[in-house]
């Protein structure tokens, strides 16, 4: 007996195959098909290892992370271990040694509503980060199931997908009052190069033209391939205007840095750490140095001017 559950399961992974169809580093998508018992996926069918080689490979199933997360899915079961040997979830297009990789399981995939969140416990042992396990997970958990610094070996600035992430937080920074606003500039000065690395490449993709600052028609096109927030021209603007403290029309990384922090992450991540760049960045508005902040203060920090350490 086959359960209705299992039934909408097989659906839902015909149609994320069916939106997917088409990207480089998603196995390609045929048809579907059903008799009594049985649903038949057709899909294309087709494997060699240094770090090096291992980067590359892995930076193309955060490609495939990035798609899903901009058409509203998330993956839910990233599984790096399984390059080298099981390929369970991914194949090589061919046995050539440059062959694209081909995402082939998206068993337990899933949509997601802009805002919302998964209570369910999914993915595999090794792999589930710490938010599925809290029961509030979203597009954030693929990225934290492959992510490491040595995927950036090798690679370079037109193989960085944009994260879904950064998109979100450049929406919600025109929603803060002014001085949450600033205080997340003095708060983006704290961080270091290394800290910058990755909204170093997330700005350098959006940067299309490579003039080293985003503009309105930059910001607007990296926006809209966040396909379930569809935002108009007027909105995308009011973004801009937000994110663009000295009123260039133009965002450049100082900018960009404040409004994409992931503020959140920080503070989990080492609770220490936060507390001394929290202190930093309020002793930026603390001019005189007596533990509190006037309006006279706050008028005299021209947070337009912070210079990235």
């Amino acid at each position: 007996m086959i359960l209705p559950v299992a039934v909408e399961d097989v659906k839902r992974e015909v149609k994320i195959l069916q939106a997917l169809k088409g990207h480089e580093n998603v196995v390609n998508f045929h048809n579907a098909y059903e008799d009594d018992s049985y649903v038949y996926i057709v899909m294309e069918k087709d494997s060699r290892y240094t770090e090096k080689d291992a980067a590359i490979v892995v930076r193309q199933m955060l490609k495939v992370a990035a798609e899903c997360h901009l058409h509203g899915l998330v993956h839910r079961d990233m599984k790096p271990e399984e390059i080298p040997v099981y390929m369970q979830n991914f194949l090589f297009k061919s046995t050539e040694e440059n062959s694209p990789l081909k995402a082939t399981d998206f068993g337990l995939s899933d949509f997601i509503e802009p805002g919302k969140k998964f209570h369910d416990i999914v993915g595999s042992a090794y792999y589930v980060a710490p938010e599925v396990l809290k029961r509030k997970s979203g597009p954030e958990s693929d990225v934290w199931s492959i992510a490491h610094p040595w995927v950036r070996e090798g690679g370079n600035a037109l193989e960085i997908p944009l994260d879904i992430s950064v998109l979100s937080n450049m929406r919600q920074f025109v929603k803060y009052s002014r001085l949450k606003q600033f205080a997340l500039r003095a708060l983006a000065s704290t961080l270091d190069e290394d800290e910058l690395a990755n909204l170093r490449d997330q700005f350098q993709a959006i940067d299309v033209d490579k003039s080293g600052s985003i503009s309105l028609d930059e910001m607007r096109q990296a926006l809209a391939k966040d396909v379930p927030w569809r935002l108009k021209g007027p909105r995308v603007l009011e973004i801009l205007q937000a994110i663009d403290s000295n009123t260039d029309g133009l965002v450049d990384f100082t900018e960009f840095v404040a409004a994409t922090l992931h503020v959140h992450q920080m503070e989990e991540h080492d609770s220490e750490k936060w507390r001394l760049r929290c202190k930093a960045a309020f002793d930026k508005f603390d001019v005189d140095g007596d533990g509190y902040i006037t309006p006279e203060e706050l008028r005299m920090v021209n947070f337009g001017c912070i210079v990235l350490i």
